[in-house]
């Protein structure tokens, strides 16, 4: 059975006659006749009732007709979504992305918009430290990556896409034997760290050697999306994203120290060798779309107090 046939049979019956049908179908009328009794025997049943020199649907042919358009149509279908995908993007893209929480990065809204707009493209998420983020993307080894620094990286395509503020947050009970105390006081607090080139601990580090000090760590955690958890604990102090620490603070869970911040972007980088490729293109064209990004300024003000 081939949908040729099939097509014959539907011409014939709506047109009824053989004539019109070969017209129809550009082709002669024996080759008409010739493709709906090949269908006839391939489906063991008389599609047309031929007696007295007419041609009309036979009860089989009146119960298969609705059947075997419904056929046509999604072989239409099926066409025209193959020549829409001809030439689309397709591979699997691997993206980098720091330690911090789905929701945050819109990594849902990201692959809802792949799934949607790029779907011969499957995404790969690699969760890396800034600065082999930066080290990946920009040695072609990553194709992009979502990634928070204070400067923009160099050597890569960067779309600049929100701020970010981190604040210091500690257990209730560290605050209160603190009192008054200054930034000497607070580097001998027990500190929570992320691993060496993470983005909050090179944030941390900066902030404390503007004050010719550094941190008392006790304990380094690769989560560093869920450092508030530890704090909360009592585990030690930790530089947490703004609107985890206040909505913690409010909660009681802990305090938020004074008005220590540091001030960060989340950004997109390729590096520049790979941006002008259609797969990073789009991409590129997504998350501007999703993050409604504007541009920023290129070295955004670091406020530390």
């Amino acid at each position: 059975m081939e949908i040729y046939q099939i097509r014959a049979f539907v011409t014939v019956a709506r047109l009824g006659n053989l004539t019109k049908a070969a017209d129809a179908l550009s082709i002669t009328q024996p080759a008409v006749t010739a493709q709906i009794k090949a269908l006839e025997q391939s489906l063991g049943v008389a599609l047309f009732d031929r007696t007295g020199g007419r041609l009309a649907l036979a009860k089989a042919g009146e119960a298969l007709l609705p059947t075997a358009e419904s056929l046509l149509l999604l072989g239409a279908q099926l066409k025209a979504e193959a020549q829409h995908l001809q030439g689309s993007l397709h591979g699997i893209v691997e993206l980098g992305i720091p330690s911090e929480q789905p929701d945050f990065l819109r990594l849902g809204e990201l692959a809802a918009a792949v799934r949607d707009q790029l779907p011969l493209i499957e995404l790969k998420t690699v969760t890396l430290s800034a600065l082999q983020l930066h080290e990946t993307v920009s040695t072609g080894r990553l194709h992009a990556a979502l990634t928070i620094v204070v400067n923009p990286p160099r050597g890569t395509h960067w779309l600049p896409l929100r701020s970010v503020r981190y604040r210091i947050a500690m257990p209730a009970g560290l605050a209160t034997a603190l009192k008054r105390g200054g930034w000497r006081d607070v580097a001998q607090l027990p500190w929570l760290d992320g691993p060496a080139g993470c983005h909050t601990h090179l944030l941390l580090r900066d902030m404390f050697e503007r004050h010719g000090l550094a941190p008392r760590v006790v304990m380094q955690h690769d989560d560093q999306a869920n450092l508030n958890a530890l704090v909360r604990a009592g585990a030690g102090c930790a530089l947490i994203r703004e609107e985890i620490a206040m909505a913690g603070a409010a909660a009681g869970d802990f305090i938020v120290w004074g008005q220590a911040r540091a001030d960060a972007i989340l950004g997109f980088m390729i590096s520049n060798e790979r941006a002008s490729e259609p797969v990073l293109v789009a991409l590129s064209s997504l998350m501007q779309n999703i993050w409604k990004a504007r541009r920023a300024d290129p070295h955004p003000h670091q406020a530390l107090a």
